[in-house]
């Protein structure tokens, strides 16, 4: 592969994932703000989870998305982050009726960090 290939290769594979990311961020924003905000222990706990991904979610596609000069090692931190927050998400959207759509969708993303991560040196 030619660098200019590689390099092609992997900014389409950081789009991919800033994708995801979106898309994560959007549906668990959707799910948190579906839960009423004094309602039981469990409710509580799709609601700050939902939330904590969607902000994760948000500032990771902010990361992929900005031009500038970004380390891989500090790029790596962000992206095991969020994998982490949105697998522990899509666990607390699986016990939640109706949200079956947000868990896939934070599983989704966490697998777009992880297929990212593999392209970083």
């Amino acid at each position: 592969m030619t660098p200019e290939q590689e390099l092609f290769r992997f900014l389409e594979d950081r789009f991919t994932c800033a994708q995801s990311c979106t898309e994560c961020a959007r549906a668990c924003a959707l799910r948190a703000s579906l839960v009423e905000p004094d309602g039981p222990k469990e409710q509580e706990l799709v609601r700050r989870k939902g939330i904590m991904c969607a902000e994760v979610c948000d500032a990771t596609c902010r990361m992929l998305s900005e031009q500038a000069g970004l380390d891989e090692a500090g790029m790596r931190v962000q992206l095991e982050w969020c994998r982490d927050v949105c697998l522990e998400c899509a666990d607390v959207f699986d016990d939640h009726p109706g949200a079956q759509d947000s868990a896939k969708a934070c599983r989704e993303c966490a697998q777009a960090c992880t297929d990212f991560m593999a392209t970083l040196r």
